[in-house]
Formats: structure tokens, sequence, C-alpha cells
């Protein structure tokens, strides 16, 4: 359905954003299934794009989205959509997750996210049957999806949320060829695999962008051909990211003062993201809640609860503080 055209989106720092819940004072609240806070959503959406945030990925795994209605899902995109044009980010990049296994129901999603404000879909691998599905398979699998999608699609490794199923260099190699396949998100370690597809001569790199889901190893994968990251801890520390990410990928002829903020700086990123790593969507909620006063702590909907557990996020005052020292000087700067 996209036009041959169809272009990735541009290179930089996204933030996986969480899903924001009213919180257990509201008179909407509801312990099983509480409603979106549509506008704590809107304010975090603001307070990343001013702090030079390229784009957003809604509906993500740390968006929650496989605990949301359709009906929400579309209201989320519309919503934040609406924000970000008020307050002067009319064209940002809007990026709307899947985490389905069917075709039409993820090409659906798909549609209702770009009617919705979205730009790009961010497809997760389908891993239900990830025993016994065939490299095959995936390959025809992400084809019908981008042949129905509206809008250009990226394609999603994450193996912790999807079954452990792994998607080798040549299933990228392959699927970047398609004219609405337009990029890709990887959400392991695995920095052999992020090079073997960002610098695969094959691939138009022009025309596919290679993104790393983990900030604690953003300038490795800047190196080996990565267009930028969809960072977690981004979220809560926009500008530190965005800076590290500036410094690699605008600084010519990198001379050693440079190099070494640069690692003083990934290192700080490094340790911090551990936290992201243990925790998940659970951490980033709570991060966000108590550095930046956003949503609430409350680990999201069932079967998600009590945010990382008493006492959790006193064990990383030090990583924390000293992230936030390095924001409040970007900030003042």
């Amino acid at each position: 359905m996209a036009s041959p055209s169809s272009t990735p989106p541009p290179a930089g720092i996204y933030v996986p954003v969480p899903t924001f819940f009213v919180p257990a004072t509201s008179p909407e609240y509801n312990p099983l299934t509480p409603p979106l806070d549509l506008d704590a959503q809107a304010s975090h959406a603001l307070h990343l794009a001013r702090s030079g945030i390229t784009g957003l990925v809604l509906l993500g795994s740390t968006g929650e989205a496989v605990h949301l209605t359709r009906t929400e899902r579309v209201a989320q995109i519309k919503h934040v959509r609406a924000a970000l044009t008020a307050g002067g980010y009319e064209d940002y990049p809007l990026i709307a997750g899947t985490a389905t296994n069917g075709i039409e129901e993820t090409v659906e999603l798909l549609n209702e996210s770009a009617a919705a404000g979205a730009g790009w879909g961010l497809v997760l691998a389908p891993g239900y049957f990830a025993a016994v599905t065939s490299e095959e398979g995936i390959i025809a699998w992400y084809k019908g999806v981008a042949e129905g999608s509206s809008i250009p699609v990226m394609i999603y490794h994450y193996p912790g949320v999807s079954n452990n199923i792994k998607l080798p260099p040549s299933i990228f190699r392959t699927l970047a060829a398609h004219p609405n396949i337009v990029g890709g998100k990887l959400s392991h370690g695995d920095i052999s695999i992020h090079a073997q597809i960002a610098l695969d001569p094959e691939i138009d790199h022009s025309k596919f962008h290679l993104f790393t889901g983990l900030g604690q190893q953003l300038f490795p994968a800047l190196q080996v051909g990565c267009s930028g990251a969809i960072d977690g801890l981004a979220a809560i520390f926009p500008k530190t990211v965005v800076h590290l990410y500036n410094l690699v990928t605008r600084t010519e002829g990198m001379d050693q003062e440079t190099l070494d903020r640069v690692r003083e700086l990934q290192y700080r990123v490094s340790c911090a993201e551990e936290l992201i790593v243990k925790f998940g969507t659970v951490g980033i909620k709570e991060a966000v809640a108590h550095v930046l006063s956003f949503g609430e702590p409350d680990g999201g909907r069932l079967p998600l609860a009590r945010g990382m557990g008493y006492g959790e996020w006193e064990r990383w005052s030090v990583e924390m503080t000293e992230m936030a020292r390095v924001e409040m000087e970007l900030q003042a700067s």
C-alpha cells in the first residue's frame, strides 16, 4: 500500500516511551485496568522533544502495548500527535509498535496507527512458534505485513519478549530490499550482529536504518554503522544520551579530549542502563517518576505491579545521581 519511495526514520536518538496510567488517587482509578493518563503522556513527550530527542516509539515493549486495547492505542497516538503539533513539533517522528503474530491483525494495527498520526511501524518478530519457525517463514511474514501497511515498516528483533526467536543477518539483508521495509531495531547485546547488518555492502543503508535498542552500547554501535538508538534510558536523561550521540556523529577527526569525554559519558550511560536491562519498562517508569515527576512508579498494568520493589531505587542512587548531574550541566549549558 505504501509508496515505493518509503523512507527510513531520521538517524538519531529515539525514546521507547512508557505508557502512563492514572494514579491510585484518581477517581477514575481501577486497580485491574487503570485508565490511560494521556496528559502525562503528552507532557513527557513534549519534554523529550524539547530535550533534543529525534523521535518517539509509542506502544512498543516499554509502552506495554500487549496490555492495551486497540482503542487505547489509537487514543494514545492521536493525543501525543496533537500535543506535539500544538507545541510546535508538527512533523515530529512517531513510530508505533506492534506485537501480534497474525499478518492481518498486524496490518490492521499499522494502518490504524497511521491514521492516528504515526509515520512508521516497529513490528516485533512473530515468536509464538519460534521453535518451528523457518527463516523463509519469517521473510514471507514480514513481506506480507509490509505489503499491507500504509506506513513504512521496521523489523524489531527482541528475543527477550518474542520467545527467544532469532533473526540472523541474512533475514535483514533480504528484507532490506523490500521498498516498504526501511529499518530495524536490535534489542540484544551482540554487537557483531549489529555490525554484520549495519555494514553489509548488499544493503542500501540510505534506505534502511539500523538502530540499537541499548544505549549502553551506543558508541560502539555508531562505530559499526548504526543510525542511532531507541533507548530506554533516554526517557529519563534525554540530553545526556543525545549529547553522547552528537559528540560521536558530529565530530570530525575526534581529538583525544573529545574521545575521553565520549568514553566518560558512555561509561555513565552503560552503568545506569543496567537498571533498564534488569527491570525493563517497570524500571523506566519508576525512574521517570522519581527523576522527572511524570507518571507514577507503579509498575504498569497487571501482571506488572509495585514497581521495582522496596528499596531497589535507593540501590541505584550512585548511578542515577551521576546521570542527573550530567543532565543538569547540559541543561544549564
